[in-house]
């Protein structure tokens, strides 16, 4: 039976149910050499061929400043999402090429490999090497994933975080400078071409900053840099964490709090407090002020217009109430 159709102990090495007699070739030894242990397995990352190891070997190329096959400097991959709270990018030639041509501040222009270069593209490439900026050329995918997804036409331009200023430092600009303190606070402002429209108009009649709260409120993006045409180099914005309690410090240290309503007590013209120590206060063109923030002013005016249906947005509603101010301060000898 043990040399049987069954496969007894001789003719291990055939398939069950084989219809070949007697036991095939030994493998001479070989196969106990090779079931002897060859050690732990070797981590993923020091595998050369798993993918742990060509990310690990990636990291340590850009880490010592040299890209792929050493060609130069690698560009730091920074996800978009986390970029967009340091920084903001502009997509598009249009936007870009305006964007240089109004001087933002900015760091660093990307280029999409293989595009058609234009008028455009070949300006903003010449406005930011003028400027000293770096002009990197990558793959439109990567332009895409900085971009997140927007239209760019292969076109994208950095610009930095805006450093904003302290309630209290613009006091002490006007302190300085030994001017009458001129303060305009913005209160639900959430149009970035507003706030620029603004600070333009603060910059034009003396005004020593702007302050818009932290939250609900139109911050310094690159929409609110061209509206100002260059002012908020010239202007600093300053953020409050709490706008009521700014305006309530700025009246213990002097200032007389002025809110713009459509239901004010006093007209523009007739503001004597304009050549005081002021904060000038712009609710958003459809809620007006706040609640807390209108209680919280010494006095509300008003802007007499034709038709009481009628509104005026807070960048032409500041512009009046500066320039009425500035009138007021001339005539006082205080400008």
């Amino acid at each position: 039976m043990a040399g049987g159709k069954g496969g007894g102990l001789g003719g291990r090495g055939n398939k069950a149910g084989s219809s070949r007699k007697g036991a095939m070739k030994g493998s001479g030894g070989q196969r106990k050499q090779g079931l002897e242990g060859k050690g732990p397995t070797p981590k993923a990352v020091d595998r050369a061929k798993h993918p742990a190891a060509k990310r690990a070997a990636s990291a340590t190329r850009r880490a010592q400043g040299t890209g792929s096959g050493g060609r130069g400097p690698a560009r730091p991959k920074v996800p978009y999402k986390a970029n967009r709270q340091i920084s903001e990018l502009i997509a598009g030639r249009n936007s870009v090429v305006e964007a240089l041509r109004a001087q933002i501040p900015a760091t660093t222009l990307y280029v999409a490999a293989m595009i058609d270069i234009d008028d455009r593209v070949r300006e903003s490439i010449t406005l930011a090497t003028q400027r000293g900026l770096p002009v990197l050329e990558v793959s439109r995918q990567e332009v895409d994933r900085l971009t997140d997804g927007a239209i760019h036409q292969g076109v994208a331009l950095q610009i930095p975080q805006y450093s904003y200023a302290h309630p209290d430092d613009l006091l002490r600009q006007a302190e300085d400078a030994a001017e009458t303190p001129l303060i305009v606070a913005l209160d639900g402002v959430t149009d970035p071409r507003n706030l620029g429209a603004v600070i333009r108009s603060a910059a034009a009649f003396g005004a020593q900053g702007v302050v818009i709260p932290e939250r609900r409120s139109a911050g310094m993006t690159a929409g609110a840099w061209k509206t100002s045409a260059g002012a908020a180099a010239r202007v600093p914005v300053a953020q409050a964490g709490n706008l009521t309690r700014t305006l309530e410090s700025y009246q213990k240290q002097g200032l007389v709090v002025v809110g713009l309503a459509a239901n004010g007590t006093v007209d523009l013209a007739d503001l004597e407090a304009g050549s005081d120590p002021l904060a000038l206060v712009i609710g958003s063109e459809g809620k007006g002020l706040s609640r807390l923030v209108q209680q919280t002013c010494d006095l509300t005016v008003r802007i007499p217009i034709a038709a009481a249906t009628e509104s005026l947005n807070a960048g032409v509603a500041a512009a009046i109430a500066l320039y009425e101010v500035a009138q007021r301060r001339r005539r006082a000898g205080r400008l």
